[in-house]
């Protein structure tokens, strides 16, 4: 049992990362690769700040600042330096990496004996492994309802038509270039914001975190696309969370049958890989593909 709550409470922490990235991923349609950066950058930011002394709740706000701030270089190497999506995500991934040593100072942070978000006397008053399931969830739905209201605005369509149809943004007026930056931003901000959650409820951040997150991103998205198929563009967020959960029972089933931790990130390849066969399968066997509302699919 509390192998499951653990999964959950896993599940809703990592869900903002899934959804930090649908912003770029899915709407923007940019593959934003800075992600590798940005969780780390969160979780180094937040623990060397509150190893300093600094409040949990104002170190976890520093980590979104820091996020955005890596979300804006990447957007500003790809509007105004005409660097391609992929290899800008790449540079700021590269460069952050020293950026994170130059905040630690040592390849790792302990926040043993430090107080956190998730150490506060109402969460230690709960059952073990519920402490992740209250965070998770306080921060999942605040970040949704931010999102959808967020994507209701003239703003927001702005920044759905600047992925689904550029040149036709152009045309109505729309500052495209704007609209990447600030969708990097609030996308990188999410990741920055789900690093440092990480880390407090680890009780470390560590120089190599990052490694394998876009995977897991990735595979909040695809898993809950394929999961529940027909979807509007509101649901799709909530799907996100429900395959990060989905994602992280299997992993936990998976270790259940004797597969060693070590293998976690060939695990998460597998599962990815074969949940994105899964529309080709059924084109092949002639089933009804889903349509999505509110965003265009990617092949």
């Amino acid at each position: 049992m509390n192998l499951m709550v653990s999964a959950i409470g896993q599940g809703l922490l990592w869900a903002l990362l899934g959804l930090g990235l649908f912003l770029t991923f899915r709407i923007l349609n940019f593959c934003d690769m800075t992600v590798e950066g940005t969780f780390p950058l969160g979780a180094a930011t937040a623990v060397t700040a509150i190893s300093n002394g600094v409040h949990p709740l104002l170190a976890t706000l520093l980590a979104v600042i820091a996020g955005m701030i890596a979300g804006l270089i990447t957007g500003l190497l790809y509007t105004k330096g005409k660097i391609p999506s992929l290899l800008a995500g790449i540079l700021t991934m590269t460069a952050i990496y020293s950026v994170n040593l130059r905040i630690m100072g040592k390849s790792n942070i302990s926040l043993l004996g430090k107080k956190t978000l998730f150490n506060g006397h109402f969460l230690t008053q709960l059952p073990q492994y519920f402490d992740g399931v209250v965070m998770g969830l306080i921060f999942i739905i605040i970040i949704t309802l931010l999102i959808v209201a967020f994507l209701a605005t003239d703003y927001g369509q702005a920044f759905i038509a600047t992925g689904d149809n550029p040149t036709m943004a152009k045309s109505l007026g729309i500052h495209t270039d704007k609209m990447v930056i600030v969708g990097l931003m609030v996308s990188n901000g999410i990741v920055g914001l789900c690093g440092a959650l990480i880390a407090q409820n680890n009780g470390y951040a560590d120089i190599n975190m990052g490694i394998g997150t876009i995977v897991i991103a990735l595979a909040s998205i695809i898993i809950g696309e394929v999961a529940f198929g027909e979807l509007t563009l509101n649901q799709r967020l909530v799907a996100v969370t429900l395959g990060s959960i989905i994602y992280r029972i299997i992993l936990l089933i998976v270790l259940q049958l004797g597969f060693s931790a070590n293998d976690l990130n060939l695990l998460s390849s597998v599962v990815l890989a074969i949940c994105m066969m899964i529309p080709q399968l059924e084109k092949h066997l002639k089933i009804k593909q889903p349509i999505v509302k509110g965003v265009r699919q990617h092949d």
